[in-house]
């Protein structure tokens, strides 16, 4: 069954099963379909994400077990919810101690029946897997290790233990470590030594290979077992581009859940398309986010913006001032420092692959590991596929790599990587017989592989918190260079998705969101007030900052929150972690504590300090502006195609910032049967019901049309209709709007019908069911003045009332 709209709850053991149960009445209410749960498996204990799985075979205890949750699926029925699960396939936890299978991996090596489990390259590190736990090099550690001979177990302080080799006990402990399948490093190794997969640059999270059947088999039972029994009716797959081989893992996936209703967390370049071939309803809505949020952009307001930052931050090029550079100095720097286990271990591959083939077999290492760089810096999406792979890697890709090539004379060894990626130059294909053939496919995948953790980390871990032109546009799936969204673009793409993907996700604010949608749309207002934003600044600069792209980046953080949001902890918080991620200054591995103090001073004298009031009274005066593009980007995500997922807490206004920040379990009201706080509350409750009464109006087999409103202020206005039954209209760059005179003789042509507002009518509790209009005269048939229409509200909800078969005032059919 395919959801009207999902609901996210952060599970963890502050908010466990029984906490969720309590909400089920609220949240049917609400008028959503589905539950979307946060991982539910065994974890690593006091773990508030559940990404870190040490068990696919048991529900998690701490949040109450498999009882708790199939106790939580029977709440939900009896009030007309299901269960959306998140599932994690790429990776566990490298968590020896709670991790059964990699204990016995390590314990046998090789030869343990686990060892097809996980991506280890048993070729390196002399056969042994590399744990980067130690504080310190080993020699300086060896007093924290000791040896519980009787239980087989070596530990390292409380926190780790790890399995000995059967018959090592006795040895001294030099002996004993080089004795083990593993070796114990200094967690620094990681970067050049690591000899397993790993989730981007966590090395706490160790790859699965559920390419194999039998692992997929295995980390997919209890999961399987739960879709059969009704527990769970679809699913939400975590990091699809950490797999060796997405489109298969999807395919045996959607056969084995009997065609579930299923979304990938799959990130999307601006005019990449998904996947046809992809067994799933769609993505988790990145692509619709991104696309969203650049409706209240200003185009021209936003160039002059750019050249504030550029003048206040005093710099130019790769350090924060042009997006292009920053992103491409971002990606050097990840490839050849962070990622260097992963480009070593390509290397080492197509170095092989080289040597079998007679045209390859003179390019030495280090160009092949260059050639390697030079491509993977140039990848303009996330990873290559199996099909398709050609239109990415391209030649005009190749030129510029080679054109980039420290010595020229060796730029060929791009031609023969980018061969090799596309089973080029003589060697077998990857669907051929043989080992040959393995190696190349799983070459061909490995560098995929490394292309999205390159990309995501270097992009939204690095990039973002660069360059800080407008924070609104850093989100994952954004491009902050180019943050506008023509409405003209957001039509075509809500056509496409109506047309080859109607059942596909769409999010404004999620658990890996940077700020939530709200604080977006605030800071969005700046782009139409670049002078007054100025002009706050230079009010501002009694606080002195440790560097001006960090208070840039803080008081644009301080307006999202509108001067009263957290406490100067929590915005300490965010902006630390922001220096870090940057890495300009500080990071979290080589911190700075100078500059770390600098900052946490400056955060509690400046934006949360006795500054706040300046920025409480500037966010007041775009009050009008902002709840625009706040109820603006709700009422469209709600109800464009697609299935909307409603972050917790997000349906009525939320100020929150990076994780853990958004994280924080929310307080969900006992009953169902109370006003919603705010305007945005409502809106998303008139919607959602909406939604669900009307499921022919919004679902697979809906309609999309786009709206064009003709007049001087056309562009202000964006509106679409659903079905010929539904029309949604919303004020886009208000404060520009009202700068140039307001609406004026602007009007919308709706379709033919008459029409009344759902936001504007009164609402029965109980039922949902939206009576007649409070207000005489709210009823629209032909063209309608957009200064009518929006005289008191922003937005319009406009539901058709005289289809045969429809009672004037009422939500849905007779």
């Amino acid at each position: 069954m395919t959801p009207t709209a999902t609901y996210r709850l952060q599970l963890q053991p502050g908010f466990p099963f029984r906490a969720a149960e309590r909400a089920v009445p609220y949240l049917a209410s609400l008028g959503v379909s589905h539950l979307h749960l946060s991982p539910v498996l065994e974890s690593v204990p006091g773990s508030t994400h559940g990404y870190d799985v040490v068990d696919h075979a048991r529900v998690r205890e701490e949040l109450g077990g498999e009882d708790g949750l199939r106790r939580l699926a029977r709440t939900a029925r009896a009030a007309g919810l299901g269960l959306v699960l998140d599932i994690v396939p790429n990776h566990m936890a490298a968590a020896p101690r709670h991790n059964r299978q990699l204990w016995e991996v390590l314990r046998k090596g090789p030869d343990s029946p686990y060892a097809t489990w996980f991506d280890i390259d048993w070729t390196a590190n002399g056969g042994k897997v590399l744990l980067p736990v130690l504080a310190g090099p080993v020699g300086d550690e060896l007093d924290r290790l000791a040896v519980d001979a009787e239980k087989g177990v070596l530990t390292y302080g409380e926190a780790h233990e790890f399995p000995l080799r059967a018959g090592t006990e006795g040895l001294p402990l030099p002996e004993l470590l080089d004795a083990q399948w593993y070796r114990l490093g200094w967690w620094r190794l990681a970067r050049t030594e690591l000899n397993y997969r790993r989730f981007f640059t966590i090395s706490d999270l160790i790859g699965v290979r559920v390419e194999d059947e039998d692992v997929f088999a295995a980390t997919h039972a209890k999961v399987l077992e739960l879709v059969r029994d009704g527990v769970v009716d679809g699913l939400r797959v975590d990091h699809p581009d950490g797999l060796a081989d997405p489109e298969t893992y999807l395919r045996r996936l959607n056969e084995a859940t009997g065609g579930a209703w299923t979304v990938v967390e799959k990130i999307l370049a601006r005019t990449e398309p998904l996947p046809s071939d992809w067994a799933v309803a769609g993505t988790t809505g990145y692509d619709a986010l991104h696309r969203i949020d650049g409706l209240f952009v200003d185009p021209a307001g936003h160039r002059e913006l750019l050249r504030h930052y550029r003048e206040f931050i005093g710099q130019d090029g790769d350090r924060g001032g042009h997006w292009e550079p920053t992103a491409r100095r971002a990606a050097y720097e990840v490839v050849t420092h962070d990622l260097a286990a992963e480009v070593d271990r390509l290397t080492r591959a197509a170095a092989r692959l080289c040597a079998r083939t007679p045209d390859l077999r003179d390019h030495a290492p280090w160009a092949l590991r260059l050639a390697l760089c030079e491509l993977l810096v140039r990848m303009p999406v996330y990873r290559p596929y199996r099909t398709g792979a050609e239109e990415v890697l391209t030649p005009e890709m190749a030129r510029e790599a080679r054109e980039a090539f420290g010595v020229p004379e060796e730029a060929a060894a791009v031609d023969a990587v980018r061969g090799l990626l596309l089973g080029r130059h003589g060697a077998r294909k990857a669907d051929d017989d043989g080992g040959e053939g393995v190696e190349l496919h799983t070459f061909q995948a490995r560098f995929a592989q490394t292309s999205s953790a390159l990309r995501a980390k270097s992009l939204e871990d690095t990039a973002f918190y660069r360059f800080v032109a407008l924070l609104s546009a850093n989100e994952v799936g954004g491009e902050p260079g180019r943050p506008v969204v023509p409405p003209e673009e957001f039509h075509a793409y809500c056509a496409r998705i109506a047309r080859d993907w109607p059942a596909t996700g769409t999010v404004l604010s999620t658990h890996d969101t940077k700020r939530s949608a709200d604080v977006r749309a605030r800071i969005a207002v700046l782009s139409e007030c670049p002078e007054r934003w100025r002009a706050l600044l230079g009010r501002l600069a009694t606080a002195p900052a440790p560097d001006p792209q960090l208070a840039w980046a803080a008081w644009q953080t301080a307006v999202g929150l509108g001067g009263t949001g957290p406490a100067a902890d929590r915005l300490g918080g965010a902006l630390l972690k922001a220096a870090r991620e940057a890495g300009l200054h500080t990071t979290w591995t080589e911190q700075d504590p100078v500059y770390e103090r600098a900052l946490t001073d400056f955060a509690v004298s400046g934006p949360g300090g006795a500054l706040a009031a300046q920025i409480a009274e500037f966010s007041r005066s775009l009050a009008s502006a902002t709840r625009a593009n706040v109820l603006g980007a709700a009422l469209v995500q709600l109800t464009m195609p697609g299935v909307p997922d409603v972050y917790q807490g997000t349906e009525s206004e939320c100020l929150t910032l990076v994780d853990p920040d958004n994280r924080r379990p929310v307080d969900f009201p006992e009953t169902g049967t109370h006003s919603l706080p705010d305007e945005k509350g409502e809106l998303s409750r008139a919607a959602l019901r909406l939604r669900r009464e009307l499921p022919e109006v919004f679902g697979e087999f809906s309609t999309y049309e786009a709206l064009f409103a003709d007049g001087p202020a056309a562009d202000h206005c964006l509106a679409f209709c659903r079905s010929g039954d539904v029309v949604t209209a919303v004020t886009r760059l208000s404060l520009r709007l009202g700068a140039s005179g307001g609406w004026g003789p602007t009007g919308l042509a709706l379709p033919e019908g008459a029409w009344v507002d759902v936001l504007r009518t009164g609402a029965s509790k109980d039922s949902g069911r939206h009576d007649r209009p409070d207000r005489p005269g709210r009823e629209f048939t032909g063209t309608v003045k957009l200064s009518d229409l929006f005289a008191d509200h922003p937005v319009a909800l406009l539901r058709r009332v005289d289809r045969p078969g429809v009672r004037e005032g009422s939500a849905g059919p007779v």
